[in-house]
């Protein structure tokens, strides 16, 4: 099929976006694209998941794990500039969800597909020429991190792809999308967190100024700072939308401000599908990788109701009913699909003199253009001080947007929606019109879907929308009387050595972003994390065992860390651990001098240090390297009694005491069984080029002379079959040069 989506990226490259990009600045009319090659390395799905509960009996909901790597030739110039610029490679990896729907009785028993990003996906590009690119008017004010950010963020929810497979379903259902909730996230307090900030170079230990980051899917909010605290009260609130919420979760990073870089304070993701379940949760949350600090949060789920049954009780609880104003807590939310427009004007002067600037006037009479060419239309969308904006539509007097827009409204019964229809080439409006919020509360389902005349327009000037408003109730859920409050979470087991300060290496990407977020490296205990565990004997090119069902191991608040950074925070550095370290050159002499010993005028047989069974796999939905150390066989014995060996790892060249992982210590045995779980937060183009430093070593009494290295092992880790992952045994050596798999 490789070739055949390739003929219609490039149809999409040559028939869409070169149009747009030449349409959206008078100084790139001349950009074209001369070579488009997206390469002969197909798309991979590494993963598939199918829920099952939860989900509406007439849609299949799957979540693929993607994976591309592509050698790309994308060649482009801008004539007028003699610019010429291109792409060498793509990357893009996350986890993409496939809505079939409506499942209907004939073929091809699926009315459409829906297609997006539940998070924002890594994404890398390789450039030639950018910054030739980005000298161009009109592109100075671009980077290659925000020029990423745009790609990525137009990929993610509530952005998607819609596509009808038979002619009868009714597009403008499927892009009219209803979130399944609204979030409300009452940012409250924090305790006992670290202070970053010190003085004399690090001698005395200051306070931090903390601040935090909440996201749900691509909606980012960010908290005021507050200055010198380590218990900082925000008392801030926040309402996100929810679309999906089986696998969509709120993800919390708190920082330290500083004038150079921030530093990380600790971070939390909550699994909305519980709170869902809860309605209202009110609790300290641990914060996690870090040594101490808790967050307090109170999270409200608002259900969307479509009858004002509830309205004049929302209205009193937020206190709308009796202020004046615009804005505060939301009582309902406004959802409106914009679809045409008809008869737009094509000579703005004909109808509305004021509205055409003089100047654009003078510009056009000394150019010699013709003012009643057609318009540029956008379309502007306002309700009390919130304004959207809708894309321009070129050269055009019957535009078609086909775009989906929501506001939230602080009271429906006094508050309006304004559309405007604007020229974006001559800066004038084509036509207006307003609409009373309460006319839609007297309408059925509170929905009105027709064509609304504009005034100061032409005569027949209209504008299609759907419009639907919602209001958004607290509903306690029906709870038996020993239910007991969710406050009693399930969090994931987090051993001590992944907790000391265990920073990831920042993410270069801009601040309002998101992306896949890891998990603590230790074995995981919880249910919901069956996406990452791994089957004990799989074949080495067995696919990775994914659920077929996710939604039900979705049963406990999930809280879990993840290290993803703004581009401008980043993470001090700790000092390297050299004592921890016991696999240093003299420890390798001294295994040499063991080996030695033992053979004793003997040969030794192919293993002479015995051997160490791994499994090793990435996990694209958790942006993890997992390894999983099962056991050892035929270590050599430190003593008459064997040895007490333990297994400790590094993900080179990384080496610091957050970076290790170590199994417990198994006594006086030269077998030990581990069956462990680790996980190592890397991207997959960034572990392909690492490599795994594994020893076993033994342990010993304090200051016993019995410890020391037992044998080591190295692994690079650049193979395609590692989204597959497998399970090997592999020779320990006194200096883990030449591992090979052990038959």
């Amino acid at each position: 099929m490789w070739p055949f989506v390739c003929q219609f990226i490039e149809k999409l490259f040559r028939e869409t976006i070169e149009p747009a990009v030449r349409g959206a600045n008078n100084h790139l009319s001349t950009f074209s694209f001369t070579k488009i090659d997206i390469g002969h390395q197909p798309l991979r799905i590494n993963g598939v998941k199918v829920y099952t509960e939860n989900v509406d009996k007439r849609q299949i909901i799957l979540d693929l794990q993607i994976s591309f790597v592509g050698n790309c030739e994308i060649d482009l110039e801008i004539k007028r500039y003699f610019c010429r610029a291109g792409v060498k490679s793509i990357q893009i990896h996350g986890t993409m969800r496939v809505i079939m729907e409506p499942l209907i009785g004939d073929m091809p028993l699926i009315g459409a597909l829906s297609i997006f990003f539940l998070r924002k996906p890594l994404l890398e590009i390789n450039w030639t020429g950018l910054t030739n690119l980005l000298d161009v008017p009109g592109l100075n004010g671009l980077s290659d991190t925000i020029i990423l950010d745009i790609i990525s963020n137009y990929l993610v929810l509530p952005n998607r792809i819609t596509v009808p497979l038979v002619s009868e379903v009714e597009i403008a259902q499927l892009r009219f999308p209803i979130p399944k909730g609204v979030l409300r996230i009452h940012f409250i307090e924090a305790q006992d967190l670290e202070g970053k900030d010190t003085y004399l170079k690090g001698l005395v230990k200051g306070k931090s100024d903390p601040y935090g980051v909440i996201r749900v899917g691509n909606q980012i909010f960010q908290s005021k700072v507050i200055k010198e605290n380590l218990s900082p009260k925000w008392n801030e609130v926040y309402e996100a939308l929810v679309y999906e919420h089986p696998g969509q979760e709120l993800e919390i990073e708190l920082f330290d401000e500083d004038p150079d870089k921030d530093d990380f304070l600790g971070s939390l993701m909550i699994d909305l599908t519980e709170v869902e379940k809860e309605r209202l949760l009110d609790e300290w949350f641990t914060l996690d990788e870090v040594s101490k600090g808790k967050l307090h949060l109170k999270l409200e789920w608002l259900t969307l109701m479509p009858t004002t049954e509830s309205l004049d009780k929302v209205l009193s609880s937020i206190k709308a009913d009796k202020d004046q104003a615009n804005d505060g807590l939301s009582s309902a939310l406004l959802i409106l699909y914009l679809d045409s427009a008809r008869n737009l004007p094509n000579n703005p002067l004909n109808f509305n003199p004021d509205g055409l600037k003089k100047v654009a006037v003078q510009k056009a009479l000394k150019s010699g253009k013709k003012i009643n060419s057609n318009p540029n239309p956008l379309v502007l969308l306002s309700v009390g001080h919130k304004a959207q904006e809708s894309k321009i539509r070129y050269k055009t007097n019957e535009p078609v947007w086909e775009e989906h827009f929501t506001f939230f409204v602080h009271n429906p019964k006094r508050q309006d929606l304004e559309v405007e229809v604007k020229d974006e080439q001559h800066q004038c409006s084509l036509g207006n019109f307003k609409l009373p919020l309460s006319q839609l509360l007297a309408s059925e389902d509170l929905t009105m879907h027709q064509r609304f005349q504009l005034s100061n327009s032409g005569p027949n000037s209209t504008v299609n929308m759907k419009i639907a408003l919602r209001v958004l109730s607290l509903e306690k859920p029906e709870r038996p009387p020993d239910h007991q409050h969710s406050a009693q979470v399930k969090r994931p087991s987090v051993s001590k050595d992944s907790r000391k300060g265990s920073f990831k290496p920042q993410v270069p990407v801009p601040p309002l972003s998101d992306s896949n977020k890891p998990v603590p490296a230790s074995p995981v205990i919880d249910s919901d994390r069956k996406t990452d565990t791994v089957e004990k004997n799989p074949p080495p090119n067995a696919s990775p065992q994914w659920p077929t069902d996710l939604s039900r191991s979705s049963s406990s608040l999930l809280a879990s860390n993840f290290t993803y950074s703004p581009s401008h925070l980043s993470v001090k550095e700790p000092t390297p651990s050299i004592a921890s370290d016991i696999s240093l050159p003299i420890a390798t002499q001294e295994l040499r001098q063991r080996l030695r010993q033992l053979e004793n005028g003997t040969t030794l047989g192919q293993s002479p240090l015995g051997q160490i069974q791994l499994t090793i796999r990435h996990s694209s939905q958790r942006n993890k390297l997992i390894v999983v150390v099962h056991s050892c066989r035929n270590l050599i014995a430190f003593s008459e009694e064997g040895s007490d060996p333990y297994v400790r790892m590094y993900l080179l060249p990384d080496k610091r005491r957050s970076g290790r992982r170590k199994t417990h210590v198994s006594k006086k045995t030269l077998n030990p069984v581990f069956d462990q779980t680790f996980d190592f937060s890397v991207s997959i183009p960034e572990v392909q080029r690492r490599t795994l430093d594994v020893a076993v070593k033994n342990s010993g009494g304090f200051l016993s002379k019995d410890k020391g290295l037992l044998g080591k092992l190295f692994i690079p880790l650049a193979s395609e079959e590692l989204t597959k992952g497998w399970t090997q045994w592999y020779d320990l050596t006194e200096d883990g040069t030449k591992p090979h798999v052990a038959t």
